[in-house]
């Protein structure tokens, strides 16, 4: 039987004083995302390159986040699985947007590179062999429409 599970988010933008829509260079796009009974707001922007604020987080960040913390908790509930202890977790992730010459875009391609440490040497390679089980099922790499590749490490 299949489940379903609802997420939500509120995205709100206003139109600065003395700013116009008329021109596409000529508006903020800064704006708030609220995740309902999360806490505080996040401040969003589009990326530098698109005319955003460098200082805030923008949807390209947001996914490669979303992508890299998804494989890492699907990466841990499988270690766990196999019974190895995961004592340290990081990764360094990188995506590729290519923009086409009608404005839009997208991701082309994204490289996680998860530095994991594990506390048993004769679990090394079998740690390292999970990342791949992990990407299947991993809920955003399994909605993605580009390729996702690994570069991982395991320490000991």
């Amino acid at each position: 039987m299949l489940q379903n599970h609802k997420f939500k988010a509120h995205v709100h933008w206003e139109l600065a004083e003395g700013d116009s829509t008329a021109n596409p260079r000529n508006f903020s796009r800064n704006h708030s995302v609220i995740v309902p009974n999360k806490g505080e707001a996040l401040q969003v922007s589009a990326a530098k390159a698109f005319r955003g604020d460098e200082r805030c987080y923008n949807p390209e960040d947001l996914l490669l986040s979303a992508l890299a913390s998804c494989h890492m908790m699907s990466y841990l509930y499988v270690c766990a699985q196999h019974k190895i202890e995961v004592l340290s977790y990081s990764d360094d992730a990188e995506g590729i947007l290519e923009v086409n010459t009608n404005g839009s875009g997208q991701f082309t391609r994204v490289q996680l590179k998860p530095l994991v440490t594990i506390k048993d040497k004769s679990q090394k390679e079998l740690a390292l062999s999970l990342h791949e089980k992990a990407n299947k099922l991993c809920f955003i790499a399994n909605s993605c429409n580009f390729p996702i590749s690994h570069q991982a490490e395991v320490l000991v």
